[in-house]
């Protein structure tokens, strides 16, 4: 053998070495996922990405001895680089952050969410504003935000509250995101729907509500989630909404809401009555927002999700892999 031939082996052996580093950065970077953020079986775990447990066993271990997982999962590699390029180009998005869908259909929120608090602790300027809205996303956004200490931040509740406090009412998750930003926090006083239109005007021109909703364009950073009209929408399941309404939303072409504003699929206005009863900022308040982050994820807010996006009401996108492969299809 030749000194070329000999240099080319070594080349080759290099790069196909520096392939499978990839190939295992991005793997355990799932299985830290599921392992650490779902809680997880090891077994589990190996059947669902369908590789030993063994392999398993070993990249946890490796994770834990590199720091690749501390407190959090740090890791410089995206297990999802292709989907995140490919939304960003289909889109227009300034950045997509793909995180990996729960084994067996579970919740998406907590998995969303984490990378969504994380997302804002970095982001998020020092010191700075932030609007958000209601859900169990943002609850558990609110559960991974780096806490920070020194005041000056501002947190500001983009809608109003719920009558009976839940472990996603509104004003809850707020107070938990102010508490982790050492932030002080602006609250819509009334309810997250008024009884008519009429009551709503008179809620959103109120001294105290519209103080606060004056801040919407001066926010620093929008985190939004979004409630889909499927028939396992927590807006159904937490009596957001009955079944009456929910049917009349979808006969008007809903497919859901972001901040109370109910889209089409093509991301327009529906014309409900419910949608005129919401207190909330004007849709022209919220696109003001410089940097708008959507964090939603499940199929079953695929539709939602795409409407936001036509509707301008993301900048960032966080969701999780199933939903990012629907929307590339």
């Amino acid at each position: 053998m030749d000194r070329a031939t000999g240099s080319l082996d070594v080349l080759d052996r290099a790069n196909k070495q520096e392939n499978e580093n990839a190939a295992d950065s991005a793997l355990m970077a799932r299985i830290c996922w599921h392992y650490f953020k779902e809680g997880q079986t090891q077994d589990a775990i190996a059947q669902h990405l369908q590789v030993t447990r063994k392999r398993v066993n070993r990249l946890l271990a490796e994770a834990r001895d590199t720091g690749f997982v501390q407190i959090t999962i740090n890791s410089q590699v995206s297990a999802f680089g292709a989907l995140e390029s490919g939304l960003v180009e289909r889109f227009g998005l300034r950045r997509a952050i793909v995180v990996p869908s729960p084994i067996e259909n579970g919740d998406a929120r907590p998995i969303v969410g984490a990378a969504a608090g994380h997302y804002v602790s970095e982001h998020l300027p020092e010191p700075g504003t932030l609007g958000i809205n209601w859900g169990g996303t943002i609850n558990a956004a609110a559960q991974n935000l780096r806490r920070r200490a020194g005041g000056g931040n501002r947190v500001v509740l983009l809608c109003g509250g719920l009558a009976e406090s839940t472990r996603i009412n509104p004003y809850d998750n707020a107070a938990v995101v102010a508490r982790a930003l050492d932030a002080v926090c602006y609250y819509v006083t009334a309810p997250m729907f008024a009884d008519t239109a009429a009551l709503r005007d008179a809620l959103v021109a109120s001294e105290p509500v519209q103080r606060v909703l004056a801040m919407v364009p001066h926010l620093d950073m929008a985190l939004l989630a979004a409630v889909d009209l499927s028939e396992t929408s927590k807006a159904l399941e937490y009596g957001l909404i009955d079944r009456n309404v929910w049917r009349s939303l979808l006969d008007a072409g809903a497919v859901g809401d972001i901040c109370g504003h109910y889209l089409d699929a093509e991301g327009r206005l529906i014309g409900h009555e419910l949608a005129v009863r919401v207190v909330n900022p004007p849709l022209q308040e919220l696109l003001k927002i410089p940097q708008i982050v959507l964090a939603a994820g499940g199929l079953q807010k695929l539709a939602i999700i795409r409407a936001g996006i036509r509707a301008k009401l993301c900048h960032v996108l966080i969701t999780d892999e199933q939903v990012a492969r629907a929307l590339l299809e």
